[in-house]
């Protein structure tokens, strides 16, 4: 089975930031009505919080075909946010979402093991967490083992979404190409994740951090930290494309685009 280089994790990252600087508004236009989307689906009583959940593969596919677009200079448009619902595999993404919070559940719930519930408790809504709170628990390593027990799972989704659209597989053929197919490619996803630890969440502290203390005012390090923080999600989206495309054949190749 053939393997692939570490530094494919880094080319990740550079071809994620080449299709973000094509059509850089369009691209964060789409994100931010993905956002406020979810804003208003939390309200909903009671499946406010597990529709976000459910509805993840869906809309990834929202994002993937955006690059697509983007790749074949195609306009994108906020109405690609539709792209999953329209799709043939719609019945199968939710499926897949509802493999989503039964996972994310299990990790959560197995992080009690570590810090006697209190990060369960901060995400399901039992408890406000402040600095007393998190000093006197052990939630920090929780979250970690929650990450860890997770991280099986993670593998299984990350090409779940595509395969099942694109490549038309049904749910447990794409969890279990999904799987292996990280596997195969695990130094080089070691080095993409470990990258956007360092530029997309340290970097925008730092640079916010140095800047707070260049102006002295905290409301203009709030407002560069969460528009840098913006930014380089939306970038980090366009790299999801990518890691796809250097596994799998390129939609356009394969003929399975959704429309």
């Amino acid at each position: 089975m053939q393997k692939f280089p570490a530094t494919l994790g880094w080319l990740w990252i550079k071809e994620g930031f080449a299709l973000f600087r094509k059509q850089p508004a369009e691209l964060s236009t789409l994100f931010l009505s993905y956002f406020f989307l979810m804003i208003v689906v939390g309200i909903i009583p009671f499946f406010g919080q597990l529709l976000p959940l459910i509805l993840i593969p869906t809309f990834s596919m929202a994002f993937m075909q955006a690059c697509a677009d983007v790749e074949q200079g195609k306009r994108v448009y906020p109405n690609l946010l539709l792209t999953g619902f329209r799709s043939p595999a719609f019945i199968t993404l939710l499926k897949l979402g509802g493999l989503y919070v039964i996972a994310a559940s299990i990790a959560i719930s197995a992080s009690s093991l570590i810090d006697g519930g209190v990060f369960f408790k901060a995400m399901t809504g039992q408890i406000t967490l402040d600095a007393e709170t998190v000093q006197g628990s052990n939630m920090s390593t929780a979250m970690l083992f929650a990450a860890a027990v997770y991280l099986p799972a993670a593998m299984a989704f990350w090409y779940a979404a595509p395969l099942i659209t694109w490549q038309k597989m049904g749910l447990m053929q794409a969890i279990f190409y999904s799987f292996f197919s990280v596997r195969r490619a695990g130094k080089a996803f070691l080095v993409y994740g470990f990258a956007w630890i360092a530029i997309g969440v340290l970097l925008p502290v730092l640079v916010s951090g140095l800047i707070g203390l260049l102006t002295g005012k905290s409301a203009v390090t709030m407002i560069f930290l969460m528009t840098m923080s913006m930014v380089m999600t939306v970038i980090m989206y366009c790299s999801f494309y990518p890691t796809y495309t250097h596994l799998f054949a390129k939609p356009d190749a394969a003929g399975e685009i959704a429309e």
